[in-house]
Formats: structure tokens, sequence, C-alpha cells
């Protein structure tokens, strides 16, 4: 399955914009601001939902206008005829997916569908950023292929915010109610004891097929990820009852899988404080091709892989690393965005791959 062509109306710079694509190598090239990430980020509304360079749907829509469409077509090679998606987001309305013409009830149905890995620039932040934003890429990356992971997480952070607005108002009122705060412990240790599971579950096959992809890139380092959850500590019924005053006081559920964290190690040190700007962009790396390799195994089929303005930020030897491994055939429908063509062309000239050009 590949994307075969995709429309934009009122996304972000674009007024209406097609563009076909090729079941291969396809190079979106043009100078800054002339849209090239924002085509790549339309790809994935039609895999994800949702855009991956701002969580807000509205920030989507092009300036003045009152909605936003993206509709994408994807092809079997082997199968005539074409799956449609399409993603419709209205200013103050609830986001629209369709498949086929067909609105999905919920929008995680579509997850998984078409699964993709995006690589970024801003990647970084997996290493600079807060606990929440590597929660955020592990639950992306595990619900692209565990459809009873995404239903649990989706529960269990609803369940969480219920909590916190019983707790705010206990809180209000001056009044701590346990018995009326037992309900919703019980649900969140119910699915909170299943995401901590799934992902250690995750981890254990993840971490070997990232070591074997990081050994060939840098053989003399060793990395890891490790794993930080306070369920590790002590049975999740147990803390959040030792807790419970704790939260009336914060107003907030303070323990649990919302809480938990993703440690990134090269050689026993963290990546984030050790590790330089090339060791961080080649540990980033790995890790989206991993990402890719992973979900290929468990679907049997290989996600879009998305490269957006990697060449500005990588050194020659990275490149064309990197360059190798997507032209191999091991991958898919890749999507390159540079701002030179005649280096996006130079680095292909080589290679036994047909390039589809799209200059904006």
């Amino acid at each position: 399955m590949f994307l075969s062509e995709i429309q934009l109306v009122n996304f972000k710079n674009y007024s209406d914009k097609s563009c076909r694509f090729s079941s291969g190598i396809n190079c979106i090239v043009g100078l800054n601001g002339t849209g090239k990430t924002n085509l790549l980020d339309a790809i994935h509304y039609l895999s994800m939902t949702k855009g991956y360079f701002n969580h807000a749907d509205r920030l989507s829509i092009r300036h003045g206008e009152d909605f936003f469409a993206v509709h994408g077509h994807f092809s079997q090679e082997e199968i005539e005829g074409m799956t449609k998606v399409s993603c419709i987001q209205q200013q103050d309305k609830r986001k629209i997916v369709k498949l086929n013409q067909k609105e999905y009830e919920r929008l995680s149905e579509h997850i998984g569908r078409f699964p993709s890995v995006i690589i970024s620039p801003y990647d970084t932040d997996y290493i600079n950023g807060t606990s929440d934003v590597r929660r955020r890429y592990f639950d992306s990356a595990i619900s692209q292929f565990d459809k009873l992971y995404l239903d649990n997480l989706i529960r269990y952070n609803k369940i969480v915010a219920q909590r916190n607005a019983l707790l705010k108002l206990f809180n209000e009122k001056q009044s701590f109610r346990q018995q009326e705060l037992l309900p919703w412990n019980d649900k969140m240790v119910h699915y909170g004891r299943q995401i901590f599971q799934t992902r250690k579950q995750f981890l254990d096959g993840f971490l070997p097929v990232f070591n074997q992809l990081f050994a060939v890139v840098s053989p003399d380092e060793q990395i890891s990820i490790d794993y930080r959850s306070q369920l590790m500590e002590d049975d999740f019924e147990t803390l959040l009852s030792v807790t419970q005053q704790k939260d009336y006081l914060a107003q907030y559920s303070t323990v649990g899988v919302h809480k938990d964290d993703f440690l990134f190690t090269m050689n026993n040190y963290s990546v984030k404080r050790f590790c330089s700007q090339g060791q961080q962009k080649s540990f980033l790396i790995v890790l989206k091709l991993a990402q890719f390799e992973y979900i290929k195994q468990l679907k049997g089929e290989k996600p879009l892989l998305l490269l957006d303005d990697v060449f500005d930020k990588l050194d020659e030897n990275r490149v064309k690393q990197l360059i190798e491994l997507v032209t191999s055939s091991e991958y898919g429908q890749v999507f390159i965005t540079d701002t030179h063509k005649e280096r996006t062309l130079k680095l292909f000239e080589n290679k036994q791959v047909e390039v589809n050009l799209i200059e904006l």
C-alpha cells in the first residue's frame, strides 16, 4: 500500500494543491517557506489523523478560511482500485476522518491502518524535552500496531482527567470524600496496569531491533532505553492509597503511568547530558528507523517514511548512510524534503532507484 495522490484545500499555506507520488522515493524540493514541511504534515494527518508539528488542528487551517481538508488516495500495486482517506477540520467543530467516504465514529479506529514514521529536526525534543514528550512518542509508536493499547490509553487519560476534576472540587469545598474517589482509583488501576505491561513488553521487543541497527551506524557504542515507572516501585493500588492526601492538596493525580518516562543512554551515560550533537542525531535517526523496522515486522507491511529537512542537519557521512538505508529494498515509499534540488538529485544519481521530483 502506498500514497499515490494527495489534495490539500485551505491547509496551512496551501489554498488548493494536488500532488501525485511514486511508490518509491519522492523528493519534495523548494525554498524555505514554500510548504515542504506542510506537505509532510498533511501526509501525517492521513496516517495519524493529526499533525506532527503542532497539536492544535485549528492552526492548520489557512489564514482567513474556516476549514481545511486533506484527501489522499492509497493504492496497492497488485490490486486494482484505490482507498480514499479524508481529514476535514472546520473552525470550532470536531474533526472528521473518512475512509472511502464513510466517517469513522472514533478517530482512533483509523490509527495503524496506514502506518508512518517521520524523522524531523524537531525530534531533538525527545532528548531535551520533558517526560510527556517522550511518552507521547512511544504511545504513538505502540498505537500503530496495538489497538487495545490505544483504547486503554484513551480510557485511562479520561479517567485521570475526571479524577483530577474531583480532586479540585474537593479542594474548593475543603472536603475530602474518599469514598467518591475509590471508583476512579479502581478504573485507573485497571487500565494503568495494562498500559504499564504493554510498555514493558514493547521495549523488550523493540530494544534488540534498535541495538542491531545502531551497531551498523556506530559499532563501538552501546545504547539503551530505560523505562521508568512508579509502578515498578509499588503496586498501583497501594500508590494511590498512600498519595491520596498529597493528591488532594495538589488537586491532581500525582502517581500513575501518566508520569512514566523513558531515559536514553549511550555507554551508560545520559544522551541528553553527555552526548555530542552528532551522537544525539544518530541516536534519534536510528530510533525512528528501528520504529519503522519494528512496525514492519509486526504488521507485515512497510510504513510510510517521511524525512523532513534532514540533509541540512547531518554531516556528509551520516547522509550517505541514511541514503544507503532508505534506497534498499527494506524500505517502501519514502518522502524527502530539501531546499536544494541539485543536492538531492546528486545523492541519488548512482542509486538504482527511480526518484519522483516534486518542485514547490
